[in-house]
């Protein structure tokens, strides 16, 4: 599916439920599980590349490398997670050449200060809203193909207010970006009044985060309330830690893999999954 495919696919029902993925394995299994896109958020990298909490410490080289080993190997659109550019408009314009090269079909950028932090942690702080313009203005201008699509999140809500945000993502549509993100809502009444302001004009998105400041409901709910894009950016990491914690300590408590097996993928069940036969064959086929 190619960027001008998620720009159709954004206009059409139902709304699209793109999970988290954190490298090319976990996009693999979700493009193999049927979804029609998958997000890479920076939370993701952070926790996955660095062992560390998402508050700024990740770079966008660092995502970007996540990110072009995603695309080529899984066909679906990536939603990216561009922080907040990673710096002021000209680092934000360099962000996005990266990311689009590297293959983004969707680039996020979102109006925090530096360091930025996770959307649901506290202690948030801004940039002004002319600022973020500017930078958003410089995100348009960067992409080399107008379906590279670029979304304005404002965290204001947490530190300004719901109408300071909806006030944000006002100015932050007028300068042309193709999607809406206001982060953190705190109810079904503040996704309701986003929603009625925005989603009959752009695609809006929700961000569902398990002990997150938001109420996590369905794509369903969601998309019955007007939005277009739901995420489920960083279940996957936690899904997988807790999976791994049971895992070593089981291997830790019994030297052996025996009790966690029926859980497990075998070794000929992984290689299918990875595509290792068609691999060799692809590989026979160029033999001398």
């Amino acid at each position: 599916m190619k960027t001008q495919t998620l720009r159709q696919r954004l206009q059409r029902t139902p709304a699209l439920l793109a999970p988290g993925v954190y490298d090319p394995l976990t996009a693999l299994i979700a493009e193999r599980a049927g979804f029609e896109a998958v997000y890479l958020s920076g939370g993701a990298v952070a926790y996955t590349q660095l062992g560390r909490s998402d508050i700024g410490l990740t770079t966008a080289s660092e995502t970007a490398n996540v990110l072009a080993r995603m695309a080529d190997r899984v066909q679906v659109p990536i939603i990216v997670d561009g922080d907040n550019g990673y710096g002021n408009a000209l680092n934000t314009q360099r962000t996005v050449r990266d990311f689009e090269r590297a293959g983004a079909a969707m680039i996020q950028l979102e109006d925090q200060s530096f360091p930025k932090r996770c959307g649901h942690l506290e202690s948030k702080t801004l940039i002004p809203a002319a600022e973020m313009c500017g930078k958003l203005k410089a995100a348009l201008d960067a992409r080399h193909d107008g379906d590279t699509l670029i979304m304005a999140r404002t965290d204001a809500v947490a530190v300004e207010g719901l109408e300071a945000a909806l006030e944000r993502a006002e100015a932050y549509l007028a300068c042309g970006v193709d999607a809406l993100f206001v982060e953190a809502l705190r109810s079904a009444e503040q996704m309701d009044l986003a929603c009625g302001r925005f989603a009959a004009r752009t695609p809006m998105l929700a961000n569902m985060v398990e002990g997150g400041k938001t109420p996590v409901q369905s794509v369903d709910e969601l998309g019955a309330r007007g939005f277009r894009i739901v995420i489920f950016p960083g279940g996957t990491a936690r899904f997988a830690a807790r999976q791994l914690q049971d895992y070593y300590q089981s291997l830790q408590r019994h030297g052996t893999t025996q009790p966690m097996q029926d859980k497990m993928f075998d070794f000929d069940e992984l290689n299918a999954l990875i595509g290792t036969p068609e691999l060799l064959a692809a590989g026979r086929r160029y033999a001398g």
